[in-house]
């Protein structure tokens, strides 16, 4: 078997006969490969070139369903093996569909997920050895460390073998085939890194620290590469120009079309060099209105904000001109908006109203950590209502970490009645009086799935407002109600509700209140349970010891 082993991880005069082993020996087989031996053996082309009677067509078949489950299985285990923990979702590829094996996605989604993390660390071990000043060579040629190169086999038998695997090229050039998703370094947005990926169909790219004109030409020729593939982008860490915006949006039109197929675009804890920021940049403007398939949109800039950017909205909305059209189909596929920390005030939150019109599939509206005040809250109930006449598809409103005071009560105890399935108010100053306003407004049975009421220094008026909540809310699953002041009184309200309560509740987060004596609390809790499992989650440490929601 270890004879097989080594002449299968050499490559070279692999008998297809292999595959004829009796299924015991070539499980056993499999699961003793390594990844780049296995890669050999399943490049094999499985001999069936006989034409006898159909029964012995349907063997070798069910035979090659059958060595393609022992493959699934086999690179499972050598992904997990090397990257315990979590595995990163990427988008499922059927890589596997022109070779014939179909409804077999499980397949292609370890073997693809395994090399395309595999390259993912050799890019960036060699991103952090072009990044030092004193390297001048070509970006193919560095070397990849001997930990990466003997995870996937090679050790004793790299002297024989015609190719330097210790080169980045090799692993470009043999693994690109399998990268549908990848993370860049500005050092990497290169003519030369570009051409070692041109075996890539990039569907994800994310691009960190891109700042000069350089790396923008360099990245606009990745773009061009994979422009009818690539279908999100996501910017951090970086300062970008009007001029490398519009450079960036032409690179991303499809051959022959002023369209582009992107579906999720982000720009996070980035900057733009111009120092006007009331104007919508024009490469932006273009990208929106290019559009067909944009479902995610993100901006989360540090340096500066985009205050006055959705004015631009406010004023197309009065305009018939032909960017306004565009934007407007572009936007209609829009599930997801993210406008964190971008330091808008109520009158930008009035213009994004506008904006939501064109939005009639949104999904989820990130708002959170901006200045918007009551008053901009104000301004948005009348799309939310319109939303729940229409039975739309909107679901979640985050709002935490604004300064909104309790005067925002009232506004969103109307906004949870209209239909919203998530709301995150955490940390924006609600306070007894606020959580009065929002207990007043709830009159009907509400849709919430999960709510984070938690920071919010309610006291016993949170514990009212959840008692209410509980009993109007027979889909609620999840609560967080953590650091909300609420003394030890308020356990009994809490108690009274989950026990009438005939809803899915799994989850009520209580850590960080005022309770005094925990031993107890666990055992009136004790009854609550779900699967098994206790629905309260109590403090972990004593009142006295619990550190404030606005400590550092």
């Amino acid at each position: 078997m270890d004879e097989i082993r080594k002449e299968i991880l050499h490559g070279d005069d692999i008998l297809p006969c292999i595959y004829e082993l009796p299924s015991d020996l070539f499980d056993c087989l499999v699961t003793h490969l390594p990844p780049l031996a296995l890669q050999n053996l399943q490049e094999l082309p499985f001999n069936n070139q006989d034409d006898h009677e159909s029964d012995i067509d349907c063997f070798r078949n069910c035979r090659k369903r059958k060595r393609y489950v022992d493959f699934e299985t086999a690179w499972r285990r050598l992904y997990n093996s090397r990257w315990p923990g979590p595995v990163r979702q990427n988008q499922p590829v059927d890589w596997l569909a022109n070779q014939g094996v179909t409804n077999n996605d499980s397949t292609s989604d370890w073997q693809q997920m395994y090399w395309e993390t595999h390259l993912q660390n050799c890019l960036d071990e060699a991103a952090e050895i072009a990044l030092l000043p004193s390297f001048d060579g070509c970006i193919g040629e560095i070397k990849i460390p001997v930990a990466i190169i003997k995870s996937i086999g090679y050790e004793e038998h790299a002297s024989h073998l015609t190719c330097d695997y210790s080169k980045l090229s090799y692993h470009c050039q043999k693994f690109g085939f399998y990268t549908r998703c990848l993370r860049l370094q500005n050092v990497l947005c290169t003519a030369e890194t570009c051409n070692l990926l041109r075996n890539s169909r990039l569907q994800g790219l994310e691009l960190r620290w891109i700042k000069s004109k350089e790396h923008v030409e360099g990245l606009c020729k990745f773009l061009n590469q994979n422009s009818e593939t690539l279908t999100s982008l996501e910017f951090i860490h970086c300062k970008l120009s009007a001029t490398f915006v519009d450079a960036i949006c032409d690179a991303l039109h499809m051959k022959g079309l002023q369209t582009h197929g992107i579906q999720h675009f982000s720009i996070k804890i980035s900057s733009f060099l111009e120092t006007d920021t009331f104007s919508l940049p024009d490469g932006l403007a273009s990208f929106l209105s290019s559009g067909r398939h944009l479902s995610s949109l993100s901006f989360y800039l540090s340096e500066n904000n985009i205050a006055g950017w959705l004015f631009h909205f406010k004023w197309r909305s009065s305009s018939c001109s032909q960017s306004s059209v565009g934007i407007g189909k572009s936007l209609q596929s829009l599930r997801v908006l993210n406008l964190r920390g971008n330091n808008l005030d109520k009158d930008d939150v009035d213009s994004l109203a506008y904006a939501l019109v064109y939005m009639p599939n949104l999904e989820i509206l990130d708002i959170s950590d901006n200045p918007i005040e009551d008053d901009g809250i104000r301004s948005l109930i009348p799309y939310f209502v319109e939303m729940s006449r229409r039975q739309s598809h909107f679901a979640g409103l985050k709002l935490e970490n604004n300064d909104l005071g309790s005067k925002v009560g009232a506004p969103l105890g109307k906004i949870l009645g209209t239909g919203i399935q998530v709301l995150d108010i955490e940390d924006i100053g609600l306070g007894s009086s606020g959580f009065l306003e929002i207990r007043k407004e709830i009159m009907e049975e509400l849709k919430l799935v999960y709510i984070n009421i938690s920071k919010n220094r309610g006291g016993t008026e949170t514990a009212k407002f959840l008692s209410k909540l509980i009993s109007h809310a027979p889909d609620l699953i999840v609560v967080n109600a953590a650091y909300s002041f609420m003394p030890v009184v308020s356990l009994s309200i809490i108690c009274s509700a989950l026990k009438v309560a005939k809803g899915k509740l799994e989850q009520l987060d209580l850590t960080g209140n005022n309770w005094c004596d925990q031993p107890v609390n666990a055992s009136v809790l004790a009854e609550f349970q779900i699967n098994g499992k206790p629905i309260v989650i109590l403090p972990s440490l004593p009142a006295s010891n619990a550190p404030y929601d606005d400590d550092p």
